[in-house]
């Protein structure tokens, strides 16, 4: 498990470890908090970067199969193809059985995105290399409403979307159920590179869901695109504007009823709920 502290690499230990999986984790720092929280959960917790090669090959030395996503937001672009370049070489040194990476759903598009051509890039040498693997393409993650949390309990849900456009989204906890599957038992998914959602409210559903949460109103209000002033951001909203994401979720539910799928409602219910 590489990042393992990260929300993707949380999720999907979390159900790991529900399914009684051993799992060690590459972490940059053992000393802090969440690192020894997975210690004491039976992890075997390592150090190590994803950029540094030889320590991403000695966290895999032995594994049956290792679950990997990079990052373009601390370093860029180029630095995240740096980390995927590493990743597969690292992986291919020791004969990993399954690489699983998680990258982003519309990658394979043509997007324009510079943090979904990036990871495409990836998913190019993976395809390219010897090292079995499989690629998930997470959408726009329900947590990633967070990041407005103060003006949503103000009331109002910020968005660069038309109120009655539907956006496809996933739960982490629907993530990590579905690598878990994928990592636990790879044949039928190897060579595979599978889009995830868990659900595609609108802007105006997502409002709603946050109220009945909140118990008060809470309204969409549009963004318009040009004052998304960060490039990489605004890239994706116009491309979620545009062709967007395009995971048949209904077929995704029907061959996967072994994750739950969360909706949008639950999701919000449980997170907000509390903050009553």
């Amino acid at each position: 498990m590489l990042a393992a502290t990260g929300g993707q690499g949380s999720a999907v230990t979390d159900a790991l470890l529900r399914r009684g999986v051993q799992v060690r984790a590459l972490v940059r720092d053992p000393a802090r908090r969440a690192a020894r929280e997975l210690g004491g959960r039976g992890v075997e917790v390592v150090a190590g970067s994803l950029s540094d090669r030889e320590s991403l090959a000695a966290a895999m030395s032995g594994a049956s199969a290792v679950f990997a996503y990079t990052t373009p937001f601390e370093a860029g672009v180029d630095a995240e193809v740096a980390q995927g370049r590493a990743i597969v070489s690292a992986a291919g040194e020791k004969r990993v059985p399954h690489l699983v990476f998680s990258s982003v759903a519309g990658a394979d598009q043509d997007s324009g995105v510079p943090h979904f051509e990036s990871k495409a890039r990836i998913e190019k040498d993976l395809v390219s290399g010897e090292v079995p693997y499989t690629i998930l393409g997470p959408t726009y993650f329900f947590d990633n409403a967070l990041g407005g949390a103060q003006r949503i309990t103000d009331g109002i849900l910020d968005l660069p979307l038309t109120a009655d456009r539907p956006l496809q989204q996933l739960a982490r906890p629907d993530l990590g159920a579905f690598a878990a599957e994928v990592l636990l038992d790879p044949a039928s998914y190897v060579g595979r590179r599978i889009e995830l959602a868990s659900d595609a409210p609108t802007p105006t559903e997502m409002a709603t869901a946050l109220g009945a949460a909140l118990g008060r109103d809470v309204h969409h209000e549009y963004v318009p695109l040009p004052m998304i002033s960060n490039p990489d951001m605004h890239a994706m909203w116009s491309f979620l504007n545009g062709p967007g994401y395009r995971v048949d979720i209904p077929a995704l539910r029907a061959a996967h009823p072994e994750v739950s799928w969360t909706r949008f409602t639950e999701w919000a219910r449980g997170t907000w709920a509390p903050r009553r």
